[in-house]
């Protein structure tokens, strides 16, 4: 890895922010807030290694997306729950994670902090998103998202602190995700998908199959249920995502075609 690009204006200069991240060729740059703002972060790499150690408590790993077909790293399960709820996300068109460290003074004492997302939205615009829970802020963390959310207002991003989402939306969306790949959705039992839930009906085993030769199971990811949670997975279907339990959403609740899923 190469050294770091020394910074375009000083930290005592008239940007008091400077952006240190891996662009997509593996160089380390370091630069002034004001420029690197039109920087494409969602296409470079994290600026920190996700550390894997004996006796750690949080879960580190990799989550592929279906929005840009990368892997994305997390740190906790609560990243990876927001991670997720960003990858169903339709206005959300790119995602890196740990896209950049920021740095600051805060009077005569260096700071700095890596925020946990980056993510570009399809009309252009970009959030810097962090992720805590409510009850695990602690004064200097408030400061670093406090002196990220000024950040950003300069850069034109917005910012935002994300906490834990609800159960509900939280285990609905984990468990369509696991439909998420291209593959389950079947051209062939599209058609008919879209002809059954022209009009809501329920999706239940105790109730008539939606299409001739239903068959749902989890193990396999190309059934025909596998299509009906893809389609609603790519908002092809809607359902009432925050509204009841994991699989109640798609197996007692309607589903309609067409039209947005619940956010």
């Amino acid at each position: 890895m190469a050294d770091p690009v020394a910074a375009a204006v000083p930290l005592s200069g008239a940007d008091p922010f400077e952006v240190e991240y891996v662009d997509g060729v593996g160089r380390v740059v370091r630069s002034a807030l004001t420029q690197c703002w039109h920087i494409r972060f969602e296409g470079c790499r994290p600026s920190r290694a996700f550390p894997v150690y004996r006796g750690q408590k949080n879960f580190t790993g990799w989550w592929w997306t279906a929005t840009t077909d990368t892997h994305v790293g997390y740190e906790s399960w609560l990243e990876r729950a927001v991670l997720i709820g960003l990858d169903f996300d339709p206005d959300v068109v790119g995602i890196s994670s740990q896209p950049f460290w920021l740095h600051w003074f805060d009077g005569p004492r260096p700071r700095r902090h890596a925020p946990d997302y980056f993510v570009r939205r399809a009309d252009g615009s970009a959030d810097v998103v962090d992720v805590r829970a409510d009850d695990r802020i602690e004064a200097r963390d408030a400061e670093a998202f406090a002196a990220t959310a000024e950040a950003c207002a300069r850069a034109g991003w917005g910012f935002r602190r994300i906490g834990q989402p609800p159960a509900a939306r939280e285990a609905n969306l984990r468990w369509l995700a696991g439909y998420r790949h291209p593959r389950c959705m079947r051209p062939e039992v599209a058609g008919r998908l879209w002809d059954a839930f022209a009009s809501p009906r329920p999706l239940s085993r105790e109730r008539r199959q939606p299409v001739p030769g239903w068959r749902s199971c989890r193990c396999c990811f190309t059934c025909s249920g596998g299509s009906c949670w893809s389609r609603i997975w790519n908002r092809l279907c809607s359902v009432p995502i925050r509204s009841c339990g994991c699989r109640k959403v798609v197996r007692g609740e309607h589903v309609t075609a067409g039209g947005a899923a619940d956010r």
